[in-house]
């Protein structure tokens, strides 16, 4: 979300077109996809405190590095007689790579995953607290990046991001986090019985990496959610294009991020609250089906009813996304394994977002429309709803129930 806002700023300073600024994004962000699976070991053999910290550091330090390769472009192109783009596009390729890796990768699983192992009764309501932060920094990121690059340009932008990450909660995750209970001499949920630790026995099988890439229920969860971040994150990477072939000024693009605020973090907490009552098949239903709303909404973005398709779709869907992103593998795979089979998952939605803005700017390219890949996505769509309606899921069961 946050690279989106600078790509039409990126285009201009780094002498790339859209389509060689989306596929660089393309290359680094499946250079990222393929590390994250042995970023998930790692999580499961380091700790959550060790991994957050390093991949604050390493996201900062990207972040800075990316404010400077124009410089890095003008000079060799003052130098030689060659374009910029032959040292741009390589060196974004990287930043990319960087921020994708240590960012949406390490450390979004990193973040959620310890949230995860410190709670079992309330896990639902806890990981819709922790959504409403979630969906709000998604959705409100392009406006507050927006607001930076205004006060201090692009660069300068970077510089507050770099320093932000890197230095300041970099620190405080060292500080403050800890990898589970039993470190602080806590219980899970904190349950306390008359002055004394009352065990909370989890209802949950303990599945391994191998029996996740067997299952195909994993499959399922993990394609809905990579299609919600191919989806979604080609929307955002192109969206002044978007509102602009739909003949919508930039201002309205950007301020289409507010309502959709609203609108995912209500149906984040609602969601997660009830999550602790219920299966997630009907919320993973449901998340489809939202999308295709979203979807409809950006064939018929020239229109009010289209608009607010858009916003009511991605909202919601995006909403429900955080909690099943959350909760469905914990719920249907434990705790002992989770680094690694969310590492997986991670991998394959950072690839999947990695396809979507270079889909996206070459089907506008070959049709002259950004709507002939969202009927694509809509194809794909349809597809998992179907397989999400039919398809049992074993593991899936109310929290208190046994598998």
């Amino acid at each position: 979300m946050g690279m989106a806002v600078f790509s039409d700023v990126l285009i201009r300073e780094l002498g790339l077109s859209r389509t060689q600024l989306s596929t660089a994004y393309f290359l680094g962000t499946v250079g990222s996809a393929m590390l994250l699976p042995r970023a998930g070991r790692w999580y499961d053999r380091y700790g959550a405190r060790f991994m957050t910290v390093s991949a604050c550091l390493a996201l900062g330090g990207t972040v800075f590095f990316i404010s400077f390769i124009n410089d890095l472009g003008w000079m060799f192109g003052e130098l030689t007689s060659l374009s910029i783009a032959w040292v741009t596009f390589p060196l974004i390729l990287i930043g990319y790579f960087g921020v994708r890796f240590a960012g949406q990768g390490v450390l979004t699983s990193a973040s959620r995953n310890v949230l995860l192992v410190w709670f079992e009764k309330r896990r639902g309501l806890v990981s819709g607290i922790r959504g409403v932060f979630v969906s709000l920094g998604f959705s409100l990121a392009p406006l507050l990046l927006a607001f930076l690059i205004d006060a201090f340009g692009w660069r300068g932008a970077l510089w507050v991001m770099g320093a932000v990450v890197g230095v300041g909660f970099s620190f405080f995750a060292g500080l403050t986090l800890r990898d589970h209970p039993q470190v602080s001499g806590l219980p899970v949920d904190g349950v306390q019985n008359e002055g004394k630790t009352a065990p909370v026995v989890s209802n949950t099988v303990e599945r391994t990496g191998a029996d996740a890439k067997r299952d195909p229920v994993f499959w399922l969860y993990s394609s809905s959610l990579a299609m919600h971040a191919l989806f979604g994150t080609a929307v955002t990477f192109h969206i002044v294009a978007i509102f602009g072939a739909a003949g919508r000024s930039p201002s309205e693009a950007f301020a289409y991020f507010l309502p959709q605020a609203i609108v995912s973090v209500s149906v984040n907490f609602l969601a997660s609250a009830v999550a602790d009552y219920i299966r997630l098949k009907p919320l993973l239903v449901t998340m489809l089906v939202m999308f295709l709303v979203g979807t409809y909404g950006i064939a018929n973005l020239e229109r009010n009813f289209g608009y607010w398709c858009l916003v009511t779709g991605f909202g919601a869907g995006g909403g429900l996304w955080g909690v099943i992103s959350n909760l469905a593998f914990i719920r249907q795979f434990g705790t002992l394994h989770l680094g690694e089979v969310s590492g997986f998952n991670t991998a394959i939605t950072v690839f999947a977002s990695a396809v979507g803005p270079v889909a996206f700017s070459v089907a506008n390219d070959l049709s002259g429309s950004f709507v002939t890949a969202a009927y694509g996505c809509g194809i794909g769509l349809i597809a998992l709803l179907l397989v999400a309606i039919l398809k049992q899921q074993p593991y899936d069961v109310k929290p208190g129930m046994s598998s």
